[in-house]
């Protein structure tokens, strides 16, 4: 069964998350998002947002190649799991990431302050999900990029089990429509065809890539 609850981000609340990082040792699979690493690994180390920070492993990542990261989630669970398992895997990574409680549909980042802003499979409804992609745009510093990674609704079009609600899904121009034109340039914008294994079978899944360059 695919699991629902990261498509009701916007209903559930930090008693709810941290509840369900309770209900297990581990939720995620401890490995940094693919298409992080793909679009992020020869980049110039700077200063980083992990939005919905989960356990950790992208801000993991992050600093274990030089970056000074934020990493921001709404459970106080997952961030005392997050950078327990953190100070233990590398202590020196440790040192450059802050951990920080917040409930993205509520928190305002501050201007211009990441040289990265990830967001990985966060599915809001559209207006949360067009104040917190505009919010993010303005976060990003000059020369900076943003990145956000999806599931794709042709998903729902495949017989991959997903929610039937359609409007937590969205194509790249809920990301690219929030950037003012003549200030960003759109490096990628595409459905990347991938593997998922859930309930013993396996499918064909798409992830939206969307990242993009802030002008300098």
């Amino acid at each position: 069964m695919t699991d629902e609850h990261e498509f009701a981000q916007e209903t559930l609340g930090a008693d709810f998350w941290n509840e369900r990082y309770r209900s297990q040792d581990r939720i995620w699979s401890g490995r940094p998002n693919r298409h992080l690493v793909a679009e992020v690994e020869g980049l110039a180390p700077g200063r980083a947002l992990d939005v919905g920070s989960g356990e950790g492993a992208d801000a993991l990542w992050l600093a274990e190649r030089g970056w000074e990261v934020t990493a921001i989630d709404i459970s106080t669970v997952a961030l005392e799991r997050a950078e327990l398992h953190v100070a233990e895997r590398s202590p020196e990574a440790a040192e450059r990431i802050v951990w920080k409680q917040a409930d993205v549909t509520e928190w305002t980042p501050p201007r211009g302050a990441y040289d990265l802003i990830g967001v990985h499979f966060m599915h809001l409804a559209p207006e949360p999900r067009k104040r917190l992609f505009s919010l993010l745009a303005e976060a990003v510093a000059p020369g900076g990029e943003l990145l956000v990674v999806a599931h794709h609704p042709r998903d729902l079009e495949t017989g991959v089990p997903r929610p039937p609600r359609p409007e937590l899904f969205y194509e790249g121009d809920a990301v690219t429509s929030v950037l003012p034109v003549g200030e960003w340039e759109i490096l990628v914008d595409e459905a990347r065809a991938g593997s998922q294994t859930l309930d013993d079978t396996t499918y064909t899944v798409h992830d939206l890539v969307v990242r993009a360059r802030r002008s300098g």
